[in-house]
């Protein structure tokens, strides 16, 4: 089964989702008798990814649809009473929530109000008080065993799009442009890849280098990727297409990508992609402006990080759609959960959270929910906001937090390896036995290998903060050597000259020709025998 997941023995949605079935029913009735359905996305590649799929799905199944995705800079994540009411004026009698929702109380208690149907579809943790919606479509409602648990929010909505289009005997029309979406937002939303998510992501992926959306075509000429491949690679898209379209809902409009997605013309398709490019390079910049200024201030501030156990660090002027992957970078750096946050005006703070696997993002933030503003998030990541005369008291709250569930080894970025290797084992034809483990990531990790004292034979700096090595080992029977590359090590360089090294093996293409290297993800030096 896990060499072939297409073998894995599924419940139908329909026997997992206990109100699924209504949801099929309102969605019937409303097309059936014309009324209008609006679905409410988010701003984030999962969201975008979700509201594109519906929209798609059930403009093809004959649906009156529109959409809304709320202002990031202005509004924040999730449905608010403003889209709620003006969805009422406009009409509207069913309201679809994707990737968001499942916190959102008010506004779906005013929708009722007003005598709209609700839907909502999410995947985020569930809060003590679920909203008053005629029905809630969550994976996190289900047992933890469940082989759809680990659902994204757009695999919710392929989920309710593929059974309604069954339903109705229409799947024929939906079922490749919605498999394609779905894996698009699936791996840019870093969902676990096992389960449901494993089997349709490996057929998913499949298709994506023969895309049949015009929108997909041109973000995969735009970035680059190989479309030459029997299939891409989940890490095509977590660090190509993903990021670009991620790019936009974090700096500019969320609807740029909703027409990339949407549009069958390839021209409009590949002007809305050129959009994400720009948009992209200009995160890029912020990205590294930002995370430079908060390693100066963490360095500068001389703070003890192994007694306080979390970094906090609040400045003014960051962008708060992009402070997000700063805080994962310091996390990488640091080796300790991470709260940065920006000021909105002189007396409100706007903060995003990330973590090691120790400590719940989603916990912490409950734990200190007497300061905060608005919070949301899970275990690995969150968002929140509060008062800035509680910055302080919040800084305190979190490093009480984080003493009751970390260890200082918890503190040691650690990496785990599954075998060791020597060099002379490592080849094209393992290379290409290891890639029938795909598709590898998120909870399915490809095999990490390592092999101890290796020696450097050159090291350079390339691109902005890259490490490219060349390693020896001398222990062959005959000398092995092997290139590798260090992502964002370049501020390691230089290596100490041996090494111990963990790596995942890569292919690398160059001028027409390909080989084998080395991903490095941890080195340590050698230990003296």
């Amino acid at each position: 089964d896990y060499l072939n997941p297409e073998l894995l023995d599924l419940p139908h949605p329909l026997e997992e989702f206990p109100d699924l079935a209504f949801s099929i029913e309102l969605l019937e009735s409303a097309i059936a008798s014309g009324e209008k359905i609006a679905i409410c996305g988010d701003y984030d590649a999962d969201g975008m990814t979700s509201t594109a799929l519906l929209w798609r799905a059930l403009g093809a199944l004959g649906a009156k649809i529109n959409y809304a995705i709320p202002s990031r800079m202005h509004e924040g994540y999730g449905i608010n009473t403003r889209i709620v009411e003006e969805f009422h004026a406009e009409g509207v009698k069913l309201i679809l929530t994707v990737d968001n929702g499942i916190a959102a109380y008010e506004p779906i208690a005013r929708a009722r109000e007003l005598g709209l149907k609700v839907i909502v579809t999410d995947h985020h943790d569930l809060p003590p008080n679920l909203p008053p919606a005629n029905v809630i479509l969550n994976p996190k409602l289900l047992p933890p065993s469940s082989p759809y648990w680990g659902l994204a929010g757009v695999g919710m909505a392929y989920v309710l799009a593929v059974t309604l289009a069954q339903q109705l005997r229409k799947d024929g029309l939906i079922l490749r442009s919605c498999l394609e979406l779905f894996t698009l937002g699936t791996i840019a939303d870093l969902a676990p890849l096992k389960g449901v998510n494993r089997r349709w992501l490996k057929r998913g992926l499949a298709k994506l280098p023969q895309s049949q959306l015009a929108g997909i075509q041109a973000l995969i000429q735009v970035s680059g990727v190989n479309d030459t491949q029997k299939a891409l690679k989940p890490d095509d898209i977590g660090f190509r297409l993903g990021p670009r379209i991620n790019a936009v809902g974090r700096l500019a409009d969320p609807q740029i990508v909703i027409e990339l997605l949407t549009t069958d013309n390839p021209g409009i398709a590949l002007e809305r992609a050129m959009q994400c490019e720009q948009i992209n390079k200009h995160r890029q910049l912020l990205c590294e402006e930002i995370e430079q200024q908060a390693i100066a201030w963490v360095e500068e501030s001389l703070l003890d990080l192994q007694a306080e156990r979390v970094l906090v660090v609040v400045q003014p002027g960051w962008h708060h759609g992009v402070i997000g992957i700063v805080a994962s970078r310091l996390v990488e750096r640091y080796g300790v959960p991470v709260f940065i946050g920006t000021y909105e005006d002189d007396s409100h703070i706007r903060g995003s959270a990330r973590s090691i696997p120790e400590f719940n993002v989603f916990e912490a933030l409950q734990f200190c929910s007497d300061l905060l503003g608005k919070f949301g998030g899970h275990q690995a990541a969150g968002g929140f906001s509060l008062p800035a005369e509680n910055l302080e008291a919040l800084q305190t709250r979190l490093s009480q937090f984080a003493h009751q569930c970390l260890q200082p080894q918890h503190l040691k970025p650690l990496v785990k390896v599954d075998v060791l290797a020597d060099f002379a084992a490592i080849d094209t034809q393992l290379y290409q036995q290891i890639e029938k483990l795909q598709p590898c990531g998120i909870e399915n990790d490809s095999p990490t290998f390592w092999t101890p004292d290796v020696r450097i034979l050159e090291q350079r700096v390339v691109g902005k903060n890259h490490l490219k090595v060349t390693f020896a080992q001398d222990r062959c029977e005959h000398l092995k050597i092997l290139n590798a590359i260090a992502w964002r090590w370049g501020q390691y360089y230089p290596l100490p000259t041996r090494l111990d090294i963990a790596y995942q093996l890569r292919e690398n293409t160059w001028n027409g020709n390909t080989n084998v290297e080395l991903g490095l993800v941890g080195a340590r030096l050698p230990e003296v025998s």
